[in-house]
């Protein structure tokens, strides 16, 4: 079970109050997801990752923010074993990281994912359409349309209609679960499994962390309120395995989207130690002081664990806050459960700072300024 090391105080009736705010929110599905997931959808995932890693030597997930990170997170971080790659595109709008996937498949046998809600953003449908180019070039357009898995929304949109009219096969984003919050559903898990990830294993985490991380969950979204009226408006989530570099990213997308807004917030950065102790620990020392560090504690071998702890005493020294959160295994089972701690810990806070956690009207806005120039 997930362990914190502080005692914050806490409001039960407020606690009490968001707690059942966030499990009837529209877009609160996550909350219960792995106690109520989907049997039928899971041994089709499962299913269909089998059959890709039979087919394929590549799988290419096309996706950007949530339909990403997450599952990136934890395929770098455990760096499980399967004869199928993972190859990442439409993350971005550079032609070069394009052609550079594009160039990695090569003349390899390979399926896509195209992760994406709506089709229409504008990344990964760029990404996609180079792809699905490549795939009809090199198998003809019905072997091609059967390589093509569409994670997307159950009933409407441009990539469900494609898929219905194309037979591709399909998966469900739920329509009560956001993007940075659906790691544990088909957009991660199909992923994950193809990558030889044991998803039974993630799900049993998660499930095990609904039951039991409410209270460390509590404690830390109260603790980072505290923090943030003391006027620490900065976050440094610290890691100590450099395999955790995009988990620390999924955490700054995870609290930067769901906090983020009416002016409220506390900035999420991060630090891989001990490689940045030679680059930023000089500003973790001695620089300003607005910031506090959450150190996720992984268990680890005799020499890191020794750097964990002169870090912890020299920032303690150095006048920063430090958070720890312990975690107890480096698997999947550990993974799960420190995916919906999080989750849960982020909803919290950001309805503490009284700000909802499931929009991000500022991400709409650029889209829509995006859509301009583009016509």
């Amino acid at each position: 079970m997930i362990k914190v090391n502080f005692e914050p105080k806490v409001d039960i009736e407020k606690t009490t109050e968001v707690l059942k705010e966030i499990a009837h929110d529209k877009m609160g599905g996550w909350f219960d997801l792995p106690r109520k997931f989907d049997m039928g959808e899971f041994a089709r995932i499962k299913e269909a990752a089998k059959k890709i890693q039979e087919e394929s030597e590549y799988l290419v997930c096309i996706g950007i923010g949530g339909s990403y990170l997450g599952h990136r997170a934890i395929i770098e971080a455990l760096h499980p074993h399967s004869e199928t790659k993972i190859i990442y595109a439409g993350n971005s709008l550079s032609r070069r990281e394009l052609e550079r996937a594009l160039e990695k498949v090569g003349d390899h046998d390979f399926s896509v994912n195209v992760i994406s809600k709506s089709g229409t953003t504008l990344e990964p449908a760029v990404a996609f359409g180079e792809f699905k180019k490549k795939l009809i070039e090199k198998y003809g357009e019905q072997e091609a349309y059967s390589r093509i898995y569409a994670t997307t929304d159950k009933k409407q949109g441009a990539l469900h209609d494609e898929a219905e009219a194309c037979g591709y096969a399909k998966f469900v984003v739920p329509d009560n679960v956001g993007g940075r919050y659906s790691v544990l559903t088909a957009v991660g898990l199909l992923p994950l499994a193809v990558a030889g990830v044991d998803v039974d294993k993630l799900l049993e985490g998660a499930a095990d962390a609904a039951e039991n991380a409410i209270e460390p969950a509590t404690k830390y979204a109260w603790m980072r309120y505290g923090l943030g009226h003391k006027g620490y408006d900065t976050e440094v989530f610290a890691s100590f395995e450099p395999s955790t570099m995009y988990f620390n990213e999924w955490l700054k997308q995870l609290f930067g989207e769901s906090e983020g807004k009416g002016r409220q917030g506390i900035f999420p950065a991060s630090v891989v130690y001990s490689t940045d102790l030679h680059s930023m620990g000089q500003f973790m020392q001695d620089g300003r002081r607005n910031l506090f560090e959450t150190i996720i504690d992984f268990p680890t071998d005799e020499m890191n664990a020794k750097v964990v702890q002169a870090v912890r005493v020299a920032h303690l020294d150095g006048g920063i806050p430090v958070l720890d959160i312990e975690v107890p295994s480096y698997d999947e089972q550990g993974f799960g459960e420190l995916i919906y701690f999080f989750e849960l810990a982020c909803a919290i806070s950001a309805k503490l700072f009284g700000v909802n956690p499931f929009d991000q009207p500022g991400v709409e806005t650029y889209k829509n300024e995006l859509k301009k120039l583009m016509s």
